[in-house]
């Protein structure tokens, strides 16, 4: 019950309910919503949330996937002139854009990033964490914040718990002790538990423990990301073949379901010898944590583990195929699944052929004082930009220095960036979204998103300012300085 928890989640979700009234209200008089998602695996999970409560309702509704807030939103606002917007996973970063530009239109916002830009509009309802004081790129993620707003309309809704903890895995949110949840995100997970729809396990928390071979396993792993290993499937079936247990049960190569527990042990103990002898000392703790295990999905099945199904719904927003993803929340197990599933592979190809190209050049990968920049340019597709940078920051060598990526767009004369920090550049001061946003509205651009990931786009002439800029920025944080912020709450 709410009246249990601390004052700050009372409040929380004492604000889910007004969320949920609007919604209501506005379904009740038959009006239209336009909702509008980020193209992420949260992204992904909150629209799949959204659409499920909303159809639910019998409400009209159109659910569109985008990378950010931007004109192309705006406009088709204007032109479609709903009764109520909702923005899921993005839109506490644009306030001053919707303040400025639609400003009259009913907007819910649900959304987990750093609250930037004027919050008093009164046709704004916005669900947010850092509101209440809780920390929305550790304690929740968008599809949490959409599952919470969903709840209150509906308890019914609970059943879309296990798709909320997805988004908050793909967001990597597991960063509490053996890689578990808390906060908000603990209450979704007993939510999840209690309706019997979830299982915590601990284990080896690399993707495809129950779908693929146990090489095949490690040479797709990017969380952890072994050099030599991942992207390397040879290598990594001699490297199994070297432990001297089975690989093989009845003709069929074995998961990492189907080893033993001294197999299991076996495997974990080499894998951080590995690790550790290339010097990856924070990466063996990565290795073993939670397991969240969907019970009512198909055993050997990629929706089976909370971490692949993240991690389907990740491609397929990030190779333009959403739909597929926000149908797959809603339940469909078949058209879509199979689709998704084939887009999956492209996805892990794709992520692999970035890798390498990233490591083949030492200038496509160059340290700055303060930061190292990756330099995608036209080569890394802008979409999977986010997910190299995640794989790559936990690789480099000074773990102070935040990693910043960027992928040109050329169609839009613009630059994605995407960057991502550790854990001891937070307790430095580092905040990226305050670095983005700064640099890139120095730029001519926009930016944020959380202290640990975050995001900017500035036109392409202006990329060598904005890393000059954000270089600086870093470098001031990491000084003690803290930047101003643009929070008018």
């Amino acid at each position: 019950m709410a009246e249990s928890q601390p004052e700050n989640i009372q409040n929380f979700l004492a604000q889910a309910q007004e969320a949920a009234k609007v919604i209501k209200e506005t379904t009740q008089k038959d009006g239209s919503i336009s909702c509008f998602s980020h193209l992420d695996a949260d992204g992904i999970a909150a629209a799949g949330i959204i659409a499920k409560m909303l159809q639910r309702i019998d409400a009209r509704f159109r659910m569109r996937v985008m990378q950010w807030v931007d004109d192309k939103i705006i406009a088709e606002v204007t032109t479609d002139k709903p009764q109520l917007v909702i923005l899921s996973d993005f839109g506490s970063g644009y306030l001053d854009l919707l303040n400025e530009k639609i400003p009259n239109n009913k907007i819910v916002i649900l959304d987990h990033h750093q609250i930037t830009g004027n919050t008093t509009n009164p046709n704004f309802t916005m669900l947010n964490p850092h509101s209440h004081g809780i920390d929305g790129a550790t304690d929740i993620s968008g599809s949490g914040v959409a599952y919470f707003a969903a709840k209150a309309l509906d308890p019914t809704n609970t059943d879309l718990a296990p798709i909320a903890l997805v988004g908050a895995l793909g967001d990597m949110q597991d960063k509490y002790d053996q890689r578990s949840l808390q906060s908000l995100n603990k209450l979704i997970e007993n939510d999840a538990i209690n309706t019997g729809l979830l299982k915590v396990e601990k284990d080896l928390t690399f993707f495809g423990r129950e779908t693929r071979p146990i090489h095949r396993m490690i040479a797709t792993t990017t969380n952890p990301f072994i050099p030599g290993l991942s992207g390397q499937e040879t290598q990594a079936l001699n490297f199994i073949t070297n432990l001297g247990f089975p690989i093989k049960q009845d003709d069929k190569l074995r998961a990492l379901c189907d080893l033993n527990p001294q197999e299991r042990k076996t495997l974990c103990t080499a894998l951080a010898d590995y690790l550790l002898a290339k010097g990856l000392h924070n990466e063996v703790n990565n290795l073993i944590g939670n397991i969240y295990i969907l019970t009512k999905e198909e055993p050997n099945t990629a929706l089976r583990d909370g971490r692949e199904f993240s991690v389907l719904l990740n491609s397929t927003g990030r190779m333009d195929h959403p739909s597929l993803g926000i149908a797959i929340c809603m339940g469909d197990r078949k058209t879509a699944l199979e689709d998704a599933n084939k887009l999956l592979e492209d996805y892990r190809k794709n992520i692999n052929k970035y890798l390498t190209w990233v490591q083949e050049k030492p200038e496509r990968l160059q340290e700055h004082q303060n930061i190292y920049v990756i330099y995608g340019q036209n080569t890394i597709n802008e979409k999977i930009i986010g997910t190299i940078s995640s794989i790559l920051v936990s690789t480099l060598t000074n773990n102070l220095k935040p990693l910043i990526a960027f992928a040109n767009i050329e169609t839009e004369n613009a630059a994605k960036f995407s960057g991502r920090t550790t854990e001891t550049a937070l307790t430095k001061g580092v905040n990226l979204g305050d670095v983005m946003r700064i640099a890139s509205e120095t730029h001519g651009g926009k930016g944020g998103g959380h202290n640990i990931a975050a995001g900017a786009q500035v036109p392409i002439d202006k990329i060598d300012a904005f890393i000059k800029t954000a270089d600086e920025l870093v470098g001031r944080q990491l000084n003690g300085e803290k930047l101003a912020s643009n929070n008018n709450s």
